[in-house]
């Protein structure tokens, strides 16, 4: 059985075109093996100690700051929120910008190669490019629907389920992929609002607009002019208090 199994494999491997899968421009390499229990193809890229087929569980590492400066340039370009963004990024891909899905789809923002050659990606493992597609699909996503539950379900089952549906298509991944995004975008703007607030301590004290700042008492001043014509001032003498 493995052995008719892996000639199936290396019949389907040699059918099929050289995709931008199988080259990229980090230097890392993409292995396609056969699994011996399974029979199923699995994809693997040195440097990582999972297969890039399977998307990585339990709450995302923070972005690298190369990544982070790549995700803010583009955001800011197409008018969407960064924090959007990086969401988006850890559900797809946990940051790794080789990952594979067992559907295709390619690197940080997971493009399907279809969408890819739409976009103008020739390699979507290199980050810059694939951050920059990725964030205008889904700036054009949410100028279509206006709201950033459907754009978030269409980029994840396509614009045809959503139209179909008028809504997010009744399918357990894509429903659990909006809420995984969705709970990353909130918690994460609303750490951006703790850290925007300024501390407590550094306050300063309320100013009282209607009385102002305590007038400084002077002592007054008198002035004479004495026979030359020469002006002088004295400090006159305080009232006797009552």
């Amino acid at each position: 059985m493995v052995y008719i199994c892996f000639l199936v494999a290396f019949a389907m491997l040699a059918a099929s075109p050289m995709r931008a899968a199988d080259q990229n421009t980090t230097g890392k390499l993409s292995v396609v093996r056969v699994d011996r229990r399974t029979g199923k193809l699995v994809r693997t890229v040195a440097g990582y100690d999972e297969p890039a087929a399977v998307k990585p569980a339990g709450r995302p590492a923070h972005a690298p700051a190369h990544i982070g400066e790549l995700v803010e340039q583009s955001a800011r370009a197409h008018s969407i929120d960064p924090l959007l963004v990086d969401s988006v990024i850890q559900v797809e891909s946990n940051y790794n910008p080789h990952a594979v899905s067992v559907k295709g789809a390619e690197g940080l923002m997971q493009l399907m190669p279809s969408t890819s050659r739409m976009l103008g990606v020739s390699n979507s493992f290199d980050p810059g490019q694939n951050i920059e597609a990725g964030v205008k699909y889904l700036k054009y996503l949410q100028d279509l629907y206006k709201d950033d539950r459907l754009a978030l379900a269409a980029y994840n089952a396509g614009p045809a389920a959503v139209e179909k549906y008028k809504w997010v298509p009744p399918y357990p991944e894509t429903q659990n992929y909006v809420n995984q995004v969705g709970k990353r975008y909130q918690d994460a703007r609303k750490t951006a609002a703790e850290n925007a607030q300024p501390a407590q301590a550094a306050t300063p004290p309320p100013v009282d607009v209607q009385t102002g700042p305590a007038e400084e008492k002077h002592p007054k001043l008198e002035q004479f002019v004495d026979e030359n014509g020469r002006l002088h001032l004295k400090t006159a003498p305080e009232p006797a208090a009552r």
